[in-house]
Protein backbone atom coordinates (compact mmCIF):
# COMPACT_ATOMS: atom_id res chain seq x y z
CA UNK A 1 0.00 0.00 0.00
CA UNK A 2 3.16 2.34 0.78
CA UNK A 3 4.22 2.35 -2.32
CA UNK A 4 1.37 2.49 -3.94
CA UNK A 5 0.44 5.27 -2.56
CA UNK A 6 3.87 6.73 -3.11
CA UNK A 7 3.67 5.58 -7.20
CA UNK A 8 0.31 8.00 -6.95
CA UNK A 9 1.36 10.59 -5.09
CA UNK A 10 4.71 10.91 -7.98
CA UNK A 11 1.94 10.86 -11.04
CA UNK A 12 -0.16 13.42 -9.61
CA UNK A 13 3.01 15.85 -9.15
CA UNK A 14 4.55 14.97 -12.42
CA UNK A 15 1.20 16.35 -14.12
CA UNK A 16 0.81 18.86 -11.96
CA UNK A 17 4.39 20.40 -13.02
CA UNK A 18 3.71 19.40 -16.70
CA UNK A 19 0.35 21.87 -16.26
CA UNK A 20 2.50 24.08 -14.23
CA UNK A 21 0.47 23.89 -11.30
CA UNK A 22 3.35 24.51 -8.71
CA UNK A 23 0.90 23.80 -5.82
CA UNK A 24 2.75 20.58 -4.63
CA UNK A 25 2.86 20.06 -0.73
CA UNK A 26 0.99 23.04 -0.12
CA UNK A 27 -1.80 21.43 1.52
CA UNK A 28 -1.69 18.38 1.41
CA UNK A 29 -2.57 16.02 4.05
CA UNK A 30 0.46 14.45 5.62
CA UNK A 31 0.51 10.18 4.47
CA UNK A 32 0.76 7.84 7.01
CA UNK A 33 2.25 4.73 7.38
CA UNK A 34 1.79 1.76 9.80
CA UNK A 35 4.74 -0.42 11.27
CA UNK A 36 3.89 -2.98 13.84
CA UNK A 37 5.79 -3.18 17.06
CA UNK A 38 7.17 -6.73 17.91
CA UNK A 39 5.39 -9.57 19.91
CA UNK A 40 6.50 -8.14 23.12
CA UNK A 41 5.23 -4.88 22.39
CA UNK A 42 8.88 -3.16 22.13
CA UNK A 43 10.18 -1.39 19.58
CA UNK A 44 13.57 -0.13 19.08
CA UNK A 45 15.30 2.02 15.55
CA UNK A 46 18.73 3.30 14.79
CA UNK A 47 19.05 6.57 13.78
CA UNK A 48 21.85 7.93 11.65
CA UNK A 49 22.46 11.41 9.26
CA UNK A 50 24.01 13.35 7.06
CA UNK A 51 25.46 10.20 5.40
CA UNK A 52 25.93 9.35 1.78
CA UNK A 53 29.36 9.49 0.86
CA UNK A 54 30.22 6.09 -1.05
CA UNK A 55 31.77 5.23 2.14
CA UNK A 56 33.85 7.50 2.30
CA UNK A 57 34.75 9.25 5.50
CA UNK A 58 34.31 6.44 7.81
CA UNK A 59 30.83 6.04 6.39
CA UNK A 60 31.36 2.08 5.67
CA UNK A 61 32.79 1.71 9.60
CA UNK A 62 30.04 3.21 10.92
CA UNK A 63 27.01 1.00 8.59
CA UNK A 64 29.24 -1.84 9.99
CA UNK A 65 28.76 -1.02 13.78
CA UNK A 66 25.20 0.17 12.80
CA UNK A 67 25.15 -3.58 11.68
CA UNK A 68 26.30 -5.17 14.73
CA UNK A 69 24.22 -2.44 16.90
CA UNK A 70 20.69 -3.42 14.79
CA UNK A 71 21.35 -7.37 15.35
CA UNK A 72 21.57 -6.96 19.23
CA UNK A 73 18.77 -4.46 18.62
CA UNK A 74 16.57 -7.02 16.93
CA UNK A 75 15.97 -3.02 15.45
CA UNK A 76 12.86 -2.65 13.16
CA UNK A 77 13.86 0.40 11.15
CA UNK A 78 16.09 2.88 10.62
CA UNK A 79 15.44 6.55 10.82
CA UNK A 80 17.49 8.85 8.18
CA UNK A 81 17.56 12.40 9.42
CA UNK A 82 18.72 13.98 6.17
CA UNK A 83 21.51 15.00 3.57
CA UNK A 84 21.40 11.28 2.12
CA UNK A 85 23.70 12.19 -0.60
CA UNK A 86 26.24 14.56 -0.95
CA UNK A 87 27.52 17.03 -1.54
CA UNK A 88 24.40 17.80 -4.18
CA UNK A 89 21.59 15.23 -3.48
CA UNK A 90 20.78 12.67 -6.54
CA UNK A 91 20.92 14.22 -10.12
CA UNK A 92 18.21 11.81 -11.01
CA UNK A 93 16.09 8.26 -10.01
CA UNK A 94 19.23 6.80 -12.59
CA UNK A 95 21.88 8.40 -10.75
CA UNK A 96 24.38 5.39 -9.16
CA UNK A 97 25.17 7.67 -6.41
CA UNK A 98 21.90 6.28 -4.64
CA UNK A 99 23.53 2.32 -4.85
CA UNK A 100 26.93 3.07 -3.98
CA UNK A 101 26.23 5.51 -0.95
CA UNK A 102 22.99 3.33 0.11
CA UNK A 103 22.44 0.11 -1.23
CA UNK A 104 25.95 -1.53 -1.26
CA UNK A 105 27.41 0.16 2.41
CA UNK A 106 23.99 -0.40 4.40
CA UNK A 107 24.36 -4.03 3.79
CA UNK A 108 24.34 -6.31 6.97
CA UNK A 109 21.03 -8.74 7.65
CA UNK A 110 19.89 -6.35 10.30
CA UNK A 111 20.08 -3.52 8.02
CA UNK A 112 17.38 -4.56 5.23
CA UNK A 113 14.46 -3.32 7.28
CA UNK A 114 12.33 0.04 6.11
CA UNK A 115 14.34 3.06 6.14
CA UNK A 116 11.87 6.03 7.17
CA UNK A 117 14.22 9.57 5.46
CA UNK A 118 13.70 12.69 4.97
CA UNK A 119 15.54 15.42 2.95
CA UNK A 120 18.44 17.74 3.91
CA UNK A 121 19.51 20.97 2.58
CA UNK A 122 22.43 19.21 0.64
CA UNK A 123 19.52 16.97 -0.72
CA UNK A 124 17.89 20.15 -2.17
CA UNK A 125 20.72 21.11 -3.99
CA UNK A 126 20.09 18.15 -6.46
CA UNK A 127 17.14 16.97 -7.57
CA UNK A 128 14.89 16.63 -4.72
CA UNK A 129 12.02 14.72 -6.52
CA UNK A 130 14.10 12.00 -7.09
CA UNK A 131 14.76 11.04 -3.59
CA UNK A 132 11.36 10.92 -3.33
CA UNK A 133 10.86 8.89 -6.25
CA UNK A 134 8.98 5.22 -5.90
CA UNK A 135 11.39 4.16 -8.88
CA UNK A 136 14.30 4.33 -5.93
CA UNK A 137 12.10 1.32 -4.18
CA UNK A 138 12.49 -0.88 -6.71
CA UNK A 139 16.26 -0.58 -6.87
CA UNK A 140 16.12 -1.12 -3.10
CA UNK A 141 12.96 -1.77 -1.18
CA UNK A 142 14.30 -0.30 2.37
CA UNK A 143 14.18 3.06 0.65
CA UNK A 144 10.91 5.44 1.52
CA UNK A 145 11.56 9.15 1.54
CA UNK A 146 8.74 11.68 1.48
CA UNK A 147 8.77 15.49 2.15
CA UNK A 148 6.74 15.67 5.54
CA UNK A 149 5.16 12.39 6.70
CA UNK A 150 3.75 9.96 9.98
CA UNK A 151 5.18 6.69 10.82
CA UNK A 152 2.36 5.11 13.69
CA UNK A 153 2.97 2.16 16.03
CA UNK A 154 0.98 0.88 19.05
CA UNK A 155 3.77 2.82 21.22
CA UNK A 156 4.69 5.76 19.12
CA UNK A 157 3.90 8.22 16.72
CA UNK A 158 6.94 9.39 14.69
CA UNK A 159 6.30 12.88 12.69
CA UNK A 160 9.05 13.11 9.81
CA UNK A 161 9.19 17.21 9.01
CA UNK A 162 10.48 18.91 5.82
CA UNK A 163 12.66 21.63 7.90
CA UNK A 164 14.47 22.74 4.57
CA UNK A 165 12.35 25.29 3.81
CA UNK A 166 11.80 26.96 6.75
CA UNK A 167 15.19 28.27 6.66
CA UNK A 168 15.09 31.69 4.60
CA UNK A 169 18.76 31.89 3.30
CA UNK A 170 18.07 28.80 1.09
CA UNK A 171 15.27 31.05 -1.02
CA UNK A 172 17.84 34.14 -1.26
CA UNK A 173 20.85 32.22 -2.33
CA UNK A 174 22.89 33.67 0.68
CA UNK A 175 24.80 30.16 0.67
CA UNK A 176 25.72 30.98 -3.14
CA UNK A 177 23.74 27.15 -3.64
CA UNK A 178 21.13 26.52 -5.77
CA UNK A 179 18.30 24.49 -4.91
CA UNK A 180 15.09 22.17 -6.20
CA UNK A 181 12.01 24.54 -5.36
CA UNK A 182 10.15 23.10 -7.96
CA UNK A 183 6.41 22.45 -6.79
CA UNK A 184 6.65 25.29 -4.67
CA UNK A 185 4.73 28.44 -5.16
CA UNK A 186 5.12 29.79 -1.65
CA UNK A 187 7.85 29.39 0.64
CA UNK A 188 5.01 31.22 3.49
CA UNK A 189 2.42 28.69 2.23
CA UNK A 190 4.05 26.26 2.73
CA UNK A 191 5.36 26.37 5.95
CA UNK A 192 2.27 27.73 7.32
CA UNK A 193 0.18 24.57 6.20
CA UNK A 194 2.88 22.36 7.09
CA UNK A 195 2.57 23.81 11.01
CA UNK A 196 -1.19 23.33 10.98
CA UNK A 197 -0.57 19.80 9.96
CA UNK A 198 2.06 19.36 12.54
CA UNK A 199 -0.17 20.97 15.18
CA UNK A 200 -3.24 19.05 14.60
CA UNK A 201 -1.39 15.78 14.02
CA UNK A 202 0.76 16.32 17.71
CA UNK A 203 -2.73 17.44 19.36
CA UNK A 204 -5.08 14.17 18.18
CA UNK A 205 -2.31 11.83 19.06
CA UNK A 206 -2.66 9.57 21.62
CA UNK A 207 0.82 7.72 21.52
CA UNK A 208 2.23 6.96 24.36
CA UNK A 209 5.53 8.27 22.86
CA UNK A 210 5.85 11.21 20.28
CA UNK A 211 8.42 11.69 18.04
CA UNK A 212 9.16 14.16 15.96
CA UNK A 213 12.08 14.02 12.92
CA UNK A 214 13.75 16.82 10.96
CA UNK A 215 17.50 17.29 9.18
CA UNK A 216 17.92 20.61 11.03
CA UNK A 217 18.65 21.40 15.02
CA UNK A 218 16.70 23.03 17.02
CA UNK A 219 19.27 23.09 19.64
CA UNK A 220 22.79 22.25 19.33
CA UNK A 221 26.01 23.67 20.19
CA UNK A 222 27.90 22.09 17.03
CA UNK A 223 28.78 24.06 13.51
CA UNK A 224 25.23 25.40 12.94
CA UNK A 225 23.96 25.89 16.11
CA UNK A 226 20.06 26.34 16.44
CA UNK A 227 17.98 27.04 13.18
CA UNK A 228 16.18 30.57 14.18
CA UNK A 229 13.37 29.82 12.15
CA UNK A 230 12.84 26.46 13.81
CA UNK A 231 12.94 27.79 17.34
CA UNK A 232 10.57 30.23 16.27
CA UNK A 233 7.72 28.71 14.55
CA UNK A 234 7.99 24.68 15.24
CA UNK A 235 9.48 24.34 18.63
CA UNK A 236 6.79 26.51 20.34
CA UNK A 237 4.42 23.45 18.70
CA UNK A 238 6.85 20.55 20.23
CA UNK A 239 6.36 21.96 23.42
CA UNK A 240 3.18 22.76 23.84
CA UNK A 241 1.83 19.15 22.27
CA UNK A 242 3.99 16.81 25.22
CA UNK A 243 7.06 15.70 22.19
CA UNK A 244 9.40 13.76 23.91
CA UNK A 245 11.80 13.57 21.10
CA UNK A 246 12.81 16.02 18.43
CA UNK A 247 15.55 13.67 16.61
CA UNK A 248 17.78 15.44 13.56
CA UNK A 249 20.92 15.80 11.67
CA UNK A 250 22.55 19.00 10.10
CA UNK A 251 25.12 19.22 12.53
CA UNK A 252 27.86 15.96 11.68
CA UNK A 253 27.85 15.33 15.22
CA UNK A 254 26.43 13.33 18.01
CA UNK A 255 24.55 15.37 21.28
CA UNK A 256 21.80 15.50 23.68
CA UNK A 257 20.28 18.66 25.03
CA UNK A 258 16.99 18.94 27.23
CA UNK A 259 14.61 21.77 26.85
CA UNK A 260 14.45 24.07 29.66
CA UNK A 261 11.05 24.70 29.14
CA UNK A 262 9.34 21.46 28.10
CA UNK A 263 10.51 17.87 28.87
CA UNK A 264 11.07 17.61 24.62
CA UNK A 265 15.08 15.94 24.58
CA UNK A 266 16.58 17.06 21.31
CA UNK A 267 18.57 14.39 19.62
CA UNK A 268 20.61 15.09 16.94
CA UNK A 269 22.32 12.05 15.23
CA UNK A 270 24.13 13.70 12.03
CA UNK A 271 27.57 11.96 12.61
CA UNK A 272 26.85 9.57 9.63
CA UNK A 273 30.11 9.89 7.15
CA UNK A 274 32.13 13.22 7.35
CA UNK A 275 32.58 15.14 11.17
CA UNK A 276 33.81 18.25 11.76
CA UNK A 277 36.60 17.64 14.87
CA UNK A 278 36.60 20.65 17.37
CA UNK A 279 33.57 22.83 16.24
CA UNK A 280 31.34 23.28 19.04
CA UNK A 281 30.05 26.44 20.00
CA UNK A 282 28.86 27.64 23.61
CA UNK A 283 29.98 25.18 26.27
CA UNK A 284 28.02 26.40 28.57
CA UNK A 285 24.70 25.91 26.83
CA UNK A 286 22.06 24.84 29.33
CA UNK A 287 20.98 21.05 29.41
CA UNK A 288 23.91 20.33 27.73
CA UNK A 289 24.06 16.47 28.50
CA UNK A 290 26.65 15.08 25.63
CA UNK A 291 28.42 16.33 22.64
CA UNK A 292 30.41 14.43 20.68
CA UNK A 293 32.14 15.51 17.41
CA UNK A 294 33.16 12.58 15.86
CA UNK A 295 31.51 9.49 13.64
CA UNK A 296 28.82 7.39 14.88
CA UNK A 297 24.88 6.79 14.92
CA UNK A 298 22.39 6.49 18.01
CA UNK A 299 19.79 3.84 18.51
CA UNK A 300 16.20 4.52 20.61
CA UNK A 301 14.30 1.86 22.41
CA UNK A 302 10.63 1.90 23.85
CA UNK A 303 8.41 0.09 25.70
CA UNK A 304 4.91 1.17 26.76
CA UNK A 305 6.94 3.11 30.55
CA UNK A 306 10.48 3.61 29.16
CA UNK A 307 12.81 4.78 26.78
CA UNK A 308 16.50 4.07 26.34
CA UNK A 309 18.55 6.35 23.65
CA UNK A 310 21.96 5.39 23.18
CA UNK A 311 24.70 7.18 21.20
CA UNK A 312 27.64 5.04 19.42
CA UNK A 313 31.08 5.96 17.99
CA UNK A 314 32.30 4.42 14.98
CA UNK A 315 34.15 1.68 16.75
CA UNK A 316 30.72 0.57 18.26
CA UNK A 317 31.32 2.25 21.38
CA UNK A 318 28.65 3.36 23.97
CA UNK A 319 29.47 6.80 24.55
CA UNK A 320 26.26 8.35 26.09
CA UNK A 321 22.99 5.91 27.70
CA UNK A 322 19.56 8.30 28.73
CA UNK A 323 16.76 6.11 30.07
CA UNK A 324 13.18 8.01 30.30
CA UNK A 325 10.09 6.82 32.57
CA UNK A 326 7.16 7.42 31.10
CA UNK A 327 4.74 9.34 33.43
CA UNK A 328 1.36 7.44 33.64
CA UNK A 329 -0.19 10.86 33.27
CA UNK A 330 1.42 11.86 30.08
CA UNK A 331 0.52 8.02 28.73
CA UNK A 332 -3.39 9.04 29.31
Amino acid sequence: MAVLNQRSLARCLLFAYTLGLCFFYTSAELQRFEHPTKVDKSLSFLVVGDWGRRGAFNQSQVAFQMGIIGEKLDIDFVVSTGDNFYDNGLTSEEDKAFEESFTKIYTAKSLQKQWYSVLGNHDYRGNAEAQLSPVLRKIDSRWLCLRSFIVNSELAEILFVDTTPFVKAYFTDAEGHTYDWRGFKSRKAYISNLLKEVESTLKESTAKWKIVVGHHTIRSVGHHGDTNELTQWLLPILQANNVDFYMNGHDHCLEHISDSDSPVQFLTSGAGSKAWRGDIKGLNRGGLNFFYDGQGFMSAQFTKTEAEIVFYDVFGKVLHRWNMVKQLHQSI
